[in-house]
């Protein structure tokens, strides 16, 4: 079994859906880096990260734009708290069950989150 196989998380099972349709919305918006991590075992606040990288500001906030109309739309989600929307270099989207994370490209690097989080589980969300 391959590490993007397992599933290990407590999160309810549609937060999963959840974390790969925001990983797929934020690809849509030209995001680059797309990551989902199980984190569930890890934090025990959520069960998944969405990590997405953008290249400016306005791309920053074209990806959690597109991000929520995708999760208004499809799930009738909304994010129970926005912080860093208004300085556009890391926008973080909560859910609850999953964290959405879109950093501008610089940040991303400085940061680098997804090392924090290296015994997380990818997912793969290109299905």
């Amino acid at each position: 079994m391959t590490p993007t196989d397992r599933t290990r998380s407590t999160a309810p099972p549609d937060s999963r859906e959840l974390a790969l349709a925001a990983a797929r919305a934020a690809d849509a918006k030209g995001a680059t880096d797309v990551m989902v991590l199980d984190v569930g075992d890890l934090v025990g606040i959520c069960g998944y990260f969405v990590l997405a990288s953008a290249s400016n500001p306005r791309q920053v906030k074209a990806v959690v734009d597109e991000v929520e109309e995708q999760l208004r739309d499809r799930f009738d989600d909304v994010p129970r708290s926005v912080e860093g929307a208004e300085s556009r270099r890391w926008v973080l989207l909560d859910y609850a069950d999953i964290v959405v994370h879109v950093f501008h490209t610089e940040e991303r690097q400085y940061y680098r989150i997804e090392r924090l989080y290296s015994d997380a589980v990818q997912l793969d969300w290109h299905m």
